[in-house]
């Protein structure tokens, strides 16, 4: 059986720090010693005596900066998590379970959302959770919407099989139980650009927040879950399109590289819907788009960043006549998931997203633009400025 630390090519790191020099952690919290030293200089030394291993890993956020800048390719964030779920200790915690395991909660509060939206706004609710949960009580959650985006495509999807090519549809969970017009506009846009949209049979959650609070294990379920979905699909069409940038990453390198589950025979086929989307265009599939007279400031998120496609959403929303287009720097927002949630975690969190913060405020945009879920709900919380998916807006500005 392979070691996976050993693929991870941490023996190349040539101890330049350049990572710790990227890596939004280190600069806010002194207590985590940066990627180099807890990645690569640490597993020689785990790997000689496990008691070497430091509980401080918790504190990175695999947001895979540390990786984007290596000069060597040294795969830094996958050496961390390996790490952890060799020598981490294990304790059980409602909270991390109820923030993880989004398929079981998901389902629970969309069955109750009207109940559960309101309660998570009372402050005696934010009280209890701060105290008994350890989710601080300033946080604001995102809304949960009573009927998923997989019950309104099977109650009314329109018709799919009058187009040219056909796509599945990985939606993940945030387009299923917050946020489904994220869904439908997925859909109206690839129908526009002449494909018809089918969704998987059955689809888990990529398993990114199991591996943020230690369930390996399920995340592993989970990754050979949607594998064989996945599988499924691609004997019908040619490509599983995701809005997602945190699912796309998730599934295409953190299945092999750290849940160690094969996906070489269709990992090319897994892609982000706008890079599909802007490839169908260069074949001449071209939609109309009605002005829209908004400012947008384009936000990369850090799993983007690594994905290295953020220029295929910038150039689709070049399309859209009227629209200003104002480009951030590429930084962390601080979230990194669930990670913001945690009470132990949230002031590291915020500290690391005060540039872009100041950044968003000071570019006077209307709108920010970003393929990541929970950037989202941390830009519209702490920078005071909605935040929508680059799918969202170009469905918006689809004439007709």
């Amino acid at each position: 059986m392979r070691n996976p630390l050993l693929d991870t090519n941490f023996e190349a790191c040539t101890k330049c720090t350049i990572c710790t020099e990227y890596c939004p952690v280190s600069e806010a919290n002194p207590a985590f010693a940066g990627p180099k030293q807890s990645g690569p200089d640490g597993e020689r030394q785990r790997l000689r005596d496990a008691s070497f291993y430091n509980e401080t890993l918790k504190h990175c956020t695999n947001c895979k900066r540390c990786e984007v800048a290596c000069p060597s390719d040294v795969r830094i964030g996958d050496v961390i998590a390996l790490a952890r779920e060799k020598h981490a200790k294990r304790s059980f915690s409602p909270r991390d379970a109820i923030l993880s395991h989004t398929d079981f909660t998901g389902s629970l509060c969309s069955s109750l959302a009207p109940a559960v939206n309101f309660v998570c706004g009372l402050k005696p609710a934010r009280y209890f959770m701060e105290k008994f949960l350890g989710i601080p009580a300033w946080r604001t959650f995102p809304k949960y919407s009573w009927q998923t985006f997989r019950s309104r495509w099977f109650n009314g999807a329109p018709p799919q099989d009058e187009y040219d090519e056909t796509v599945s549809f990985f939606h993940g969970c945030f387009a299923n139980y917050n946020n489904p017009s994220l869904g439908i506009d997925s859909v109206r846009l690839l129908n526009a650009l002449g494909a018809g949209v089918r969704l998987l049979e059955e689809e888990r959650c990529c398993g990114v927040p199991l591996m943020a609070s230690g369930f390996f294990d399920d995340a592993k379920k989970n990754a050979l879950a949607n594998k064989a979905e996945i599988e499924r699909a691609l004997e019908k069409t040619d490509k599983v399109l995701c809005a997602s940038s945190t699912c796309v990453m998730t599934v295409r390198d953190e299945y092999p590289d750290v849940l160690g589950v094969d996906n070489a025979a269709w990992r090319d086929k897994f892609d982000l819907l706008t890079r599909h989307a802007y490839r169908l265009l260069e074949r001449g599939k071209t939609p109309r788009f009605k002005p829209l007279e908004i400012t947008v400031a384009y936000h990369t998120a850090c799993h983007m960043e690594k994905l290295g496609w953020s220029a295929y959403s910038i150039e689709l929303l070049k399309l859209v006549p009227g629209l200003k287009i104002i480009l951030l720097p590429s930084q962390c927002c601080g979230i990194a998931g669930t990670y913001g949630f945690k009470r132990e975690n949230s002031e590291t969190a915020q500290k690391i997203g005060e540039g872009l913060f100041s950044d968003i405020r000071d570019s006077k945009a209307e709108l920010v633009v970003s393929e990541c879920e929970t950037c989202k709900m941390q830009i519209e919380m702490s920078a005071g400025v909605p935040c929508e998916n680059p799918v969202t807006v170009l469905a918006r500005a689809l004439a007709g």
